[in-house]
Parts: C-alpha cells; structure tokens; sequence
C-alpha cells in the first residue's frame, strides 16, 4: 500500500510502501477494546481500602444483654449496621491486572494501526528531527498541518521535538517500543515517521 509521505513542514517528501498486514487488515474492534481495558487495568492503583469489624476502633463487648431489653440482639458495636461500624465486603488493596495472550496484544495494536489508516487519520512523516526545539514554531507548523490531537511515534524520539511538544496540550510523542492501542485511539491523528514504521515492521513482524 502506499502512502505520500509529507516533511513537518506540510510539504511533499515522496511516498512510503506500508505492508497491508500491518496498516491494512480488518480493524478488530472488540480485540481494540479488550487490549485497552486490559491496558486501563494494568495502570490502576489498586490502592483502595475500606475498614472491616475487625479493623475499625471499638469496643468488643456486647453491648448490651441478648434477652430482656426489646431491642433485636446485638453482638458487636463494630457490626456494619452501626455508625462507627466495619465495611462488609468493601475494597481492598489488590492488583487489577490481568493476563491477556501476546497474540491478542499484537492483534489489537495492528487493529488500532489499520483503523487509523482505513479513516484517512494516518499521516507519514520524513521525519521529526532539525527543529528549533521551541514549542511556539512546533504550535505554528501543527496548525498549517491541522493538528488538534495527535501522537507522533518516532523510532527514537528527537530530543528537540521532544522539548518543543512538551507544553503542547493534544500532543504526544512515543517512541516505537511505547506504542500502545490505547493512546493511539485516544487521539485523533496518527502521525508516524518513516523510521517509526521500520521500526513498527520490526516490532510486529
């Protein structure tokens, strides 16, 4: 499949060969889907804590009498129903990750890559290196390319371009080995060098 390829400049630099398994295959949205939460979960904290009975500060003494009083029987001010009592079945500190096979991984990524493509949202660069590093020329050249959200994936991130896009809100910038489904969806532009699909080739071959 070729696409043109364009400089940051928005000027023409020739056309690239991408290989259809990678940017040309039936986008899998439901393994995109499943790669993402398996992504999102990998990420939570999972530092969520509530007290129980036998954690919350209080007294152990019944207290009061099982018979005579009226009141239903009671065997603990910490049981759940009181105030000051323990959380039944609250959250505790665990881990939400879980396995998801490498095929599948793999599956989602070239989904993500070929969904891209298929909406006319993937854009070739020559390359991102040779700026100022100045994040006012970056905002300048992102608006004559028409860039509101954008991830550029770069097979080893140009440090200058790196500085210069740091303050900039909607863009980010990943090297090959951190491309992930997850930020790709999340915006909407794909932007990749042509050193980043050599390196998306070797990656996924």
């Amino acid at each position: 499949m070729q696409i043109d390829i364009k400089t940051l400049d928005n000027g023409p630099a020739g056309s690239a060969d991408l290989p259809d398994a990678l940017f040309a295959a039936q986008p899998r949205r439901d393994i995109i889907a499943r790669v993402i939460q398996w992504q999102l979960a990998k990420r939570r904290a999972g530092t969520h804590k509530t007290k129980g009975m036998g954690e919350v500060s209080g007294t152990t003494r019944k207290p009061y009498k099982q018979k005579g009083t009226g009141n239903a029987r009671q065997g603990s001010l910490r049981a759940p129903q009181f105030r000051t009592g323990g959380v039944v079945h609250g959250p505790v500190v665990r881990s939400h990750e879980f396995d998801l096979p490498k095929k599948v991984r793999r599956l989602g990524l070239i989904s993500a890559l070929s969904l891209k493509q298929a909406e006319g949202k993937l854009i070739v660069l020559d390359s991102v290196g040779g700026g100022t590093g100045k994040t006012k020329d970056l905002v300048v050249k992102m608006k004559a390319l028409g860039w509101t959200s954008a991830l550029v994936v770069d097979h080893t991130v140009d440090a200058a371009f790196l500085r210069a896009s740091a303050n900039i809100v909607g863009l980010d910038v990943l090297p090959t080995i951190g491309a992930n489904v997850y930020d790709i969806i999340r915006h909407d532009m794909l932007v990749v060098t042509t050193a980043g699909v050599e390196g998306l080739k070797e990656r996924l071959a």
